[in-house]
This record gives C-alpha cells, structure tokens and sequence, in this order.
C-alpha cells in the first residue's frame, strides 16, 4: 500500500475512533438515502432467508440435505460433472413397495396392490424431481443471483462511501491545517461514492417485479407439480378400488387340512416302544471321530489401524457409499463430515453413516 493509502486509512480510523468514543458527530446522509438503505437491508434478508427455506421445503429431511450435500461434496473432488439428486422419500417408498411386492408373488392379492403403489410412488419421485428442478431454475438461481452480485455490489458501494465519508469528516476538521484541494477532492469523492450507492439501491428497489415473477415461476412449478400428483394418486385408487372390487367377488377358496399320518404299532420285539425305528441314511450316519461343522466367522483385522465394526446392515443408495452387513469391520480412511465415514472393506472403498457403526480404533486427530 502507498504511503498515501496509508494516510488516508490513518485518516478514517481516526475518524471513526473520534465518532464512537468522543461523540463527534459525522456528515448526515440525507433521510432517502437511509430509507432506500434500510429497505434495501430488509431486501437482502428476506431473500437470504426465503433461499434456506425453500431448500428446506423441496427437501424436509436434514438428514438428506447433509447426506446429498456430502455426495455432492465427493462429486467435486472426483471431477464428475453430475451431480446426485434428492433422495426423494416418494422413490424410497416405492422401491420398498415393489420389492416386497414381487416377494409376495403374482397370487397374492396384496403384493400386486404394492406393486402398483410402489410403480405410483415411483411417478410421484419423477414429479417431485421435475419440481425441484423447475424451482431451482426459475426461483432458487436468480435469487441466488441477486445475493452473489446486485446485493453484494451494493454492500460493497455502501462500504466505499462509509470510508470516503470518514475521510472527508476528519479533513474538514481540519480545514486550514490540510491543503484546500486536498479537502475538494475528498468531498468529491465522497458526493461520488454517495451517487453510486443511491443508483444502485435505487435500481433494485425498482426493478423488484422480477423477485415478483420469479415467485410467480414458483407457484406455477407448484401447481403443476400438485396436478400430476393428483393425476397419478387419482389412477392410483381407482385400481386399488377396482382390485377389491375383485377380490370380493371372487369365491372364497376353502381350507382343507391336509390328512394327518397313522402311526401303526410296530412288533413286539422293535426295542423302541412300538414306533418304527428311524431309517439311517449314509447322509445321516456318522462316526464318533467326526467333528461337528463350524460355520466360518468373519476374519477381524489386527486392530492397528482406524477401523469401526458395522451395528446394522447398510445398503447403499447412491454412487460411492459403503454397502456392509452387522457385524463387519471396516477399515476407516478418512473422516468426511460428523456424520459420514470413508472405509474399506473387502478391497472396495465407500462412504458410510457413522450411526450405523461403533468405532474400535478412531483415525488419528
């Protein structure tokens, strides 16, 4: 920095120290400006804070935002241009739907009643994906917008003629001990700066109607989004409907046990108290020597190295997480976040929930 920029920040730090501990008191800003300051102010909160809710609102889970956020996190590290979407509750339900449903099979009455939630649930997904990409085209974006440049600018501009006018106040107070031009040209200056901030928050102040049309955008991605719904939730229950319908008139199929086996007495001489010996297979047959089979365990790593041991089964969801069953033990390689965990097992590396495990070894702090 010069040693005129130092003066001049010399200059305003003491002016402003004079102002908040002596009393002394600054150039007033006309009451427009601080009217147009003080809505421009509400602006950039009620925008910051509509943003934070509306992500909240396309994605109630905060689980899931931490999780999706964490993937997207991983998606930039590893170069890859796409990023996964929300993990949409609607999907999650009618791949469980469906999965079940085709366990049941073809005869049971219920399991293609879930088959067809699951395929409903699974529209209802699409739909949900087709919302959240609407609004963040249409609303999210260009507010986002607003906040990165036209607030930012003007923040910036407002910060500009705080330090210009701090410079004039402490060169007026000294007037005839500073040369004429020198106060001049700070006074311009601070008149410059004070133009370029009024046009700027005059302008967005204006030009609102485009915050106005963009919450227009939102509500019509909404609507949209509650007819197909509806449209598809409508199908829904008129086959669901159609197959009690069905059901009902079809005639009950009776229960008939199965008859039950006799056991006839067996000759005297049978030592066994009248019920035929059990036939000896080669299958069934043993000798004294033969040990019993043991079912192999799952080998545990030395632990002298980061490693956790699985609580519960955990089947992945998306790209790059950790499938693993209870009782696993994963070798830890990087913490990501609070809640996540890098791990390798069985030679494949992943991500993985930190509820899911109990950690025996922590990686080094």
């Amino acid at each position: 920095m010069s040693v005129a920029g130092l003066k001049k920040q010399f200059y305003k730090a003491s002016q402003l120290v004079s102002e908040k501990v002596g009393g002394a008191e600054g150039t007033k800003l006309d009451d427009d400006f601080k009217e147009m300051e003080k809505k421009v102010d509400v602006t950039s909160k009620a925008v910051a804070e509509v943003l934070a809710r509306t992500i909240e609102y396309l994605q109630p889970n905060p689980a899931s935002r931490a999780k999706l956020s964490m993937l997207n996190t991983v998606s930039k590290i590893r170069g890859q241009v796409k990023n996964p979407g929300y993990p949409q509750s609607e999907g999650l339900l009618g791949e469980c739907m469906i999965r079940h449903g085709k366990e049941l099979g073809g005869e049971s009455n219920f399991g293609d009643a879930l088959l067809d939630a699951g395929e409903s649930m699974k529209c209802l997904a699409e739909v949900k994906d087709s919302l959240d990409i609407e609004v963040k085209q249409n609303f999210i974006d260009p507010l986002q917008n607003l906040c990165d440049k036209d607030l930012k600018e003007i923040q910036h501009h407002l910060k500009k003629l705080e330090g210009r006018r701090l410079d004039f106040d402490y060169k007026k107070k000294r007037q005839g001990k500073i040369p004429d031009e020198e106060l001049r040209q700070a006074l311009e200056k601070f008149e410059e700066s004070k133009e370029v901030a009024e046009t700027s928050m005059h302008n967005l102040l204006e030009t609102d109607i485009e915050q106005v049309s963009q919450l227009s955008a939102l509500v019509d991605a909404q609507l949209e989004y509650h007819r197909q719904a509806v449209q598809i939730l409508d199908e829904l229950a008129s086959k669901l409907k159609r197959r009690m319908r069905e059901a009902s008139s079809r005639p009950k199929r009776e229960y008939k046990p199965k008859p039950r086996e006799s056991f006839e007495n067996a000759e005297s001489e049978q030592s066994n108290g009248g019920f035929p010996a059990p036939k000896i297979t080669a299958s069934s047959s043993f000798r004294s020597s033969d040990k019993p089979i043991r079912t192999p365990s799952r080998t545990m790593p030395p632990l002298d190295q980061p490693s956790c041991k699985a609580l519960y089964d955990f089947e992945p969801e998306n790209d790059g997480e950790l499938g693993f069953h209870e009782g696993d033990i994963i070798t830890l390689t990087n913490q990501i976040d609070e809640n996540w965990y890098e791990g390798m097992l069985h030679g494949q590396s992943g991500f993985f929930p930190l509820s899911y495990v109990e950690v025996l070894v922590p990686l080094p702090q």
